[in-house]
Parts: structure tokens; C-alpha cells; sequence
């Protein structure tokens, strides 16, 4: 008898043990630098600093070779990366269309402070993953060139962190560092250095003189700071036992902090550094060469938490239970800098780049006035005002600009020898062309409208719509919501909270809940009583 229980016990234990364990949905980190280029960090390039946890995580994870902004600025590039829609399609390809840090925007051109209204159904993708009980958080910029809407964050500023998820959540959380941007350039000017001026590589695209040679050395040391705050984040990850479950995105949210960088369609200005660390370091320490462009982040995502991504989303799922083909082209679009408006477009396909110029009688270098703080752009300026730029720094300087330019990268990857008269580029350059005038069509490019007639299309008389109310259903014991809006999302929360939730099932009665309609670039509906 012994022996038969000792042996029905052996075949229940070994097949608990051949019963494969439900992989629970993966936690997912953006670790965001502000403004940097690839050739900075040390998985691309031989840099003169040492990154430690960023040459770590590189080695946990896989380096991406070709990934895009796909606007060489910020608020923009991030309306991408919330909806995985190009930022023409939505409207808020302009920087910045939604300033939620002034009550005024750019009064000298008379641009107010608008959300634009994003064509029907698209929201901030963050609302997919709540819905699928994700804990999201922002930490804790908001810059997305439009006003979020109640519902697409559990918590969002400098005190946002996954900690405060219930036991077990799933958590999304994006974390953005602000060391490294434009901005620290001068900021940072008299702190001490963590390389030497004339240590420092210098681009092409820049004359070698003190004042640039100490703006770069400057932007180096920015990245050790970086390094050390990043370094914290993977140690909490670490510590708390949640590294190995973790998907961490590493990326530069568009081009480097400086001129000819920020602001530009070359390879400088948008394409950005991007490691991704898979669940228990899949893949690890391999190099990816497809296209990958910022429109792709949110359905990777998804996809990656098991979510179907809507059918809305321009960009693709590149990993996960929904991946698809990645696309064989990179489109980027830049329109207006703050007060100067100059619309450039521009295309990546294989090793060749196609800049289309719509404006030929302004320079590359507009003189954007939060640029014109920075050293280095003084300087350039000086020596552009008296004749003694170098040849190749002065091309960013001169008028009126070629409507078309062409570029092998493989061959010219600083961009400055424009191939577009090259009898043997014309098949390419006939391709590319076509392909652009495609992509402008087939996206709807609102920037062939002006800024100020797409306010008046949205906003006649300048009023901003305001959703109606709620409907409501009642069933004998919940409520049943809809609204008359197909592209607003509906929320809840209880009446005496703060944090609204999804709603994505009928609510109970007798909770004392209330419940509203959002829309991006919409008033939100009246309060529904829910009692």
C-alpha cells in the first residue's frame, strides 16, 4: 500500500511540475532621455564618458540601430508616443500647440494655448492598459501637445510611482529625465565636468572652437547624470525582485540638444538612442536593424501586454502576441519651432534619406529664441555674421534652401552632401518623392492648412466643444453608460476620490459614484449623479 501512495504522490508531483505556470503580464518601464542622438551613448558609438547602468542595460537587452521621432521636438514627438498616430494626422504637429506651463502661448504670432480635436476614437493609449487593470503611471511631464483626459493615468507627476499599485498589478510606468535636455546646456555651464573640452569627438557639422568644444563636453557630463538616475530606478526594480518581469525601454524622446540636432530633419535630430530589456533579458545583448518609429511604441506595447491594438493606430505592433511587419519607410515632419514656422518633410527608406523643403527662402537655422540662449548657437551665429563659418557648419546657414534633398546615409551620415541632382540618384529620388506625396495623402497632412484656419475649423468663434451628457440605463441592480459621441471614452470614480477610472463594465448601484464623458480637445460632459 506504501508503495502504490508513494507512487500515485510521484506522478501528482510530476505533473505539477509539467503543468507550464501562466507567465503573469509583464511590467513595462519608459526610461526617457530628454533630447540626445545615438552617437552619445556607448552602444553606438566610442564616447569619451563612462555610462555604466545604461552599458549594462544594453547588455540585458536589444540595441536598435534605425529608431525614429518622428518630429525633431518634443511636445509633438510625444503625441506619437501616447497614440501611435502620426503628430499631421492629429493636428499637433506644431511646437507646442497645448502649453500647460503659461497662460499664454506664442502671442506674437497669435497662437493661444489649444488642444487640437484628434480625429474620433483616438485617446492616450495608457486608457487600454487601465482598462486591462494595469497600474499607470507619468513621472512626470505632461508635454504631449494637448490636455490629457481624466482616466488615462492612476497617477501622474513628481510623486507618481508603481509602489502605490495593489499586490500584484501590472504596472506601466514612463519616467522622464530632464538633465539632459536643451535646456541643461547652459544651465549646467558652471558645474564641473566630467570630460575635458578637447577630449570631447566633434561632429562635422561644427567648427572646432572652444565655446562648441565645452557646449559638447557639457552635454557628456549631463549623460554621466543621467547614468546615476537611471542607475537608480534599475536598482528599485532590483531590490523590489521586479527586474526580471520588467520591459524597459531606454530612449532619447528626438535628436541631440543642439543646433542642427534639435529642430532638424537630419538623422541628428530625429533619430534617437533605443534599448529595449525583454522579461528575463529574451534576446539579450543583440543589435535590431529594422525601422522602428515612434508610432510603433504604443501598439508594441499593447501588443506586449497582450491587448489588441485599436485599428486607428497608424503605427505597428513590432513585438507580442499582435506583431506585424515593420514598416520599410520613416516619415518625419517639422513645422513650426515655437514662433518660426518652416515646414520640412522627409523620408527614410533603406540607406537613403529624401528632405523635401517647402520654404526655400528661410534657412535650416531658424532663429528660434530659447535656442539662441545656448553658447554654442551664439557662437554660430558670430562666425555666420562675419563670414568665418567652415564650409560644412555654414550649409545649416544658407538661402534659399534646395526644395529637394537627397542623402546616402551609409555614405553621409551627417547629411552634407545633398545627392538630389545626381543623375545616378534619380531613381531614387523619383521613389522617394512619390512615396511622400503618398504618405501626405494617405495620412491626411494637416500641415498644408494654416495653423489659424485649422483654429477656426475647430473652434468657431473660438469656443471649444463641450460634450453632452451622459446617458444612462438603469437595470435592477447597475448602471449601463453610453454617450451619443463615438470618439469620447467615459469615466468614473467615487464621489468623495480623485482618481478616475475606465469604464469598461456596467457599475454598481448605491456607491455614491459619478461618471462624465472625455474627448481630447473637448470640455468634458456635465457630472452624472450615479446614487
Amino acid at each position: 500500500m506504501n508503495r502504490i501512495l508513494l507512487f500515485l504522490t510521484g506522478i501528482l508531483f510530476l505533473g505539477c511540475l509539467s503543468t507550464p505556470k501562466k507567465e503573469s503580464p509583464p511590467n513595462i518601464v519608459w526610461l526617457v532621455a530628454e533630447d540626445q542622438s545615438p552617437e552619445f551613448f556607448p552602444m553606438y558609438a566610442e564616447v569619451p564618458v563612462a555610462l555604466p547602468y545604461l552599458s549594462a542595460l544594453a547588455k540585458d537587452g536589444v540595441v536598435f540601430e534605425n529608431a525614429y521621432s518622428p518630429v525633431p521636438v518634443c511636445a509633438p514627438a510625444r503625441s506619437a508616443l501616447i497614440t501611435g498616430m502620426y503628430p499631421t494626422s492629429l493636428g499637433t504637429h506644431n511646437m507646442r500647440t497645448y502649453n500647460g506651463y503659461r497662460t499664454e502661448n506664442q502671442p506674437t504670432i497669435n497662437i493661444p494655448s489649444y488642444s487640437p480635436l484628434l480625429p474620433e476614437g483616438v485617446k492616450m493609449f495608457t486608457e487600454y492598459l487601465r482598462a486591462a487593470n494595469y497600474y499607470c503611471t507619468n513621472n512626470a511631464k505632461e508635454d504631449y501637445n494637448f490636455k490629457k483626459t481624466d482616466g488615462a493615468w492612476d497617477e501622474s507627476g513628481t510623486k507618481a510611482h508603481w509602489k502605490k499599485r495593489t499586490p500584484d498589478q501590472p504596472f506601466f510606468a514612463v519616467i522622464n529625465f530632464g538633465i539632459s535636455h536643451e535646456s541643461q546646456i547652459w544651465n549646467q555651464q558652471d558645474k564641473p565636468l566630467a570630460v575635458a573640452p578637447e577630449e570631447v569627438p566633434l561632429p562635422p557639422v561644427f567648427p572646432d572652437t572652444p565655446v562648441v568644444r565645452k557646449d559638447i563636453a557639457v552635454n557628456y557630463s549631463n549623460l554621466v547624470r543621467l547614468d546615476k538616475q537611471i542607475g537608480e530606478i534599475i536598482e528599485a526594480l532590483k531590490e523590489e525582485g521586479l527586474y526580471e518581469n520588467t520591459l524597459i525601454f531606454f530612449y532619447g524622446d528626438h535628436g541631440g540638444p543642439f543646433p542642427r540636432y534639435k529642430r532638424a530633419l537630419y538623422e541628428t535630430g530625429i533619430k534617437v538612442p533605443l534599448v529595449i530589456k525583454f522579461p528575463h533579458q529574451e534576446k539579450a545583448g543583440t543589435r535590431d536593424n529594422q525601422f522602428i518609429s515612434f508610432i510603433d511604441f504604443a501598439p508594441t506595447v499593447l501588443s506586449l501586454a497582450g491587448i489588441q491594438p485599436p485599428d486607428y493606430m497608424q503605427g505597428k505592433a513590432l513585438f507580442g502576441s499582435f506583431k506585424t511587419e515593420p514598416s520599410s519607410y520613416v516619415f518625419a515632419t517639422s513645422d513650426r519651432f515655437d514662433e518660426q514656422t518652416d515646414r520640412v518633410r522627409a523620408v527614410r527608406y533603406k540607406q537613403y534619406k529624401y528632405i523635401r523643403n517647402f520654404t526655400v527662402n528661410l534657412p535650416h537655422a531658424l532663429p528660434v529664441k530659447y535656442r539662441e540662449q545656448m553658447p554654442m548657437m551664439k557662437e554660430l551665429n558670430a562666425l555666420w555674421e562675419t563670414d568665418s563659418l567652415d564650409e560644412k557648419p555654414a550649409l545649416w546657414f544658407q538661402t534659399p534652401k534646395a526644395v529637394e534633398e537627397v542623402y546616402n546615409i551609409d555614405l553621409d551620415p551627417y547629411e552634407l552632401n545633398n545627392l538630389a541632382f545626381d543623375p545616378e540618384m534619380k531613381e531614387v529620388l523619383e521613389h522617394l518623392r512619390q512615396k511622400l506625396d503618398e504618405w501626405i495623402i494617405e495620412t491626411g497632412d494637416l500641415g498644408e492648412i494654416p495653423e489659424q484656419t485649422l483654429l477656426e475649423n475647430w473652434f468657431p468663434n473660438g469656443a471649444v466643444p463641450v460634450l453632452s451628457e451622459l446617458q444612462k440605463v438603469d437595470a435592477a441592480t447597475e448602471y449601463a453608460l453610453s454617450h451619443s459621441n463615438k470618439g469620447a471614452s467615459i469615466v468614473w470614480k467615487k464621489a468623495t476620490d480623485s482618481l478616475w477610472h475606465p469604464y469598461t463594465q456596467p457599475l454598481p448601484m448605491n456607491k455614491n459614484l459619478v461618471a462624465k464623458a472625455v474627448r481630447i480637445g473637448y470640455k468634458d460632459s456635465p457630472l452624472l449623479v450615479l446614487d
